[in-house]
């Protein structure tokens, strides 16, 4: 009677042991197979991010074999820190949920945002399609056309609010070049300052990327609406010409580091993001399959009919490496940082 039941003990052990270490030898490609990848968006619908997510479901999975389908969902808000938020602390981990989010949200602990709670340098960087490049521009009627005509003349640019990313590149650009940039808040969004440029009611605009002026207001290049007075971020933009960078007119250390960190949302591009957690041959996989989507011919053309601005890509290595590198800066750097991206409050 014993014996039988020890057998019976040994054997239901043996079925345990043997489903577990099925389980664990599942390979990445089979675990996808018959699967829905959830992509979260940080952004809502309709918008860049969105688009752009929404395009690259398309062609996803098409480099993961056998998955079903990607579900992309909305979760706008706190400037993209909610979705981050719950990628990180919510999230499952295992590899069926991964993010795209808006590139100022990796580097708000950084800035001390409470409101981000997460560790970036945690995250596992999936890659990027692009980078962006920030301009300064003035409307064509405004008499500034040169960083050294913006030194000597006042030049008023709109913005949604004190704290948000055109200001503060507002307040870069005036302690990096002297300049005299007279921020006007109270536009919701950028298509309302183009408008506000457009009515004559502000001067300029201190941070439209070249992917959205390229993919919003293409007729404002063609017939030269907009002057390009300087142009900040990680590579020089050819459809800007000989618009002097930012970094180029810089001749103190302390303030090249500065303007550094301030870019690297910029560098990182339009980034991709799985949870804290999930399994390594999980993320490789899905890392590759990114890259090769960034690739694809097919992606490319539908990208390009949209006007997505997708350029260069970024590597999960290279976007890790981008947040790493910013996390270094040094603490007095940090500081001055601090309190150009909140002057109220900021440290």
């Amino acid at each position: 009677m014993l014996m039988n039941k020890t057998m019976k003990f040994l054997a239901g052990l043996t079925c345990v042991l043997i489903g577990a270490t099925s389980a664990h030898a599942q390979s990445a490609a089979e675990f996808y197979k018959g699967k829905t990848l959830n992509l979260v968006v940080s952004s809502s619908a309709g918008g860049g991010y969105d688009v752009l997510a929404r395009t690259i479901g398309r062609h996803l999975p098409k480099h993961i074999p056998g998955l079903s389908v990607v579900n992309v969902r909305n979760m706008p808000g706190a400037g993209g820190i909610v979705a981050t938020n719950f990628i990180y602390n919510l999230a499952p981990k295992d590899g069926l949920t991964i993010g795209g989010v808006q590139n100022n949200t990796p580097f708000e602990p950084l800035l001390g945002t409470k409101e981000a709670e997460y560790d970036p340098k945690k995250f596992n960087w999936l890659g990027s399609p692009s980078f962006e490049t920030g301009l300064l521009i003035a409307w064509h009627t405004v008499p500034v056309s040169t960083v050294d005509e913006a030194r000597k003349k006042e030049m008023t640019v709109s913005s949604s609010g004190a704290n948000s990313t055109p200001s503060f590149y507002a307040r870069l650009l005036n302690e990096l070049l002297a300049l005299k940039l007279k921020i006007v808040v109270g536009y919701p969004g950028q298509n309302e300052s183009c408008i506000a440029m457009e009515r004559g009611e502000v001067d300029g605009y201190p941070s439209i990327f070249w992917s959205s002026l390229s993919s919003t207001r293409p007729d404002w290049i063609k017939t030269g609406k907009v002057k390009y007075i300087v142009q900040y971020g990680p590579e020089n933009e050819p459809g800007a010409g000989k618009t002097p960078n930012v970094m180029d007119l810089l001749t103190k250390e302390d303030d090249k580091t500065l303007l550094k960190a301030a870019i690297a949302p910029l560098a990182l591009g339009r980034p991709y993001i799985a949870p804290p957690g999930v399994p390594a041959d999980r993320v490789e996989l899905l890392q590759k399959a990114m890259m090769a989507t960034f690739k694809d011919p097919e992606f490319l053309a539908e990208a390009e009919k949209l006007n997505l601005g997708v350029n260069v890509p970024r590597s999960a290595q290279e976007s890790k490496r981008i947040v790493d590198e910013a996390y270094a800066t040094p603490t007095a750097i940090v500081d001055r940082l601090r309190r150009i991206a909140n002057p109220e409050g900021g440290k």
